[in-house]
């Protein structure tokens, strides 16, 4: 089947060896393998899309560059954010866990009640009848 391979898909292949970073983005999901055959097609290997996938100073510089983009995005969220507001938050959420909490507990000492003496909760129910029917 190897042989019977549209040249171009032969040298998409050579290219995909030389540039194993492509791998990545297809296991990822962030693109498919028929995306980047379409792109190399069309632009050619020389294409600067294809920079960040190189060996070498290139790839690492684009790196720096996604990470650099990262840590601004950070940054400005740091100083949008209000002390006060976040405090709220916070003490709104340990609330809520603690509400959380005490249902669960609740739960649990009801069940282990139950569970632990079947015969107890019986014999309470049988005296709650003051008058028994009998046969004469």
């Amino acid at each position: 089947m190897a042989g019977k391979l549209h040249p171009k898909v032969k040298e998409f292949k050579e290219f995909v060896q030389k540039h194993p970073k492509l791998s990545n983005e297809v296991k990822k999901g962030s693109a498919s393998w028929q995306e980047l055959f379409e792109e190399w097609y069309l632009l050619g290997e020389e294409d600067s899309r294809w920079d960040k996938y190189r060996e070498g100073k290139t790839g690492q510089q684009q790196d720096k560059k996604d990470s650099k983009g990262f840590m601004d995005q950070i940054g400005g969220m740091l100083k949008n954010m209000d002390p006060d507001q976040m405090q709220q938050h916070i003490n709104s959420l340990s609330q809520a866990i603690g509400a959380v909490q005490g249902v669960l507990s609740q739960f649990q000492s009801s069940s282990n009640t139950t569970a632990a003496a079947p015969e107890q909760s019986e014999a309470p129910q049988r005296a709650r009848h003051p008058f028994s029917i009998r046969k004469d």
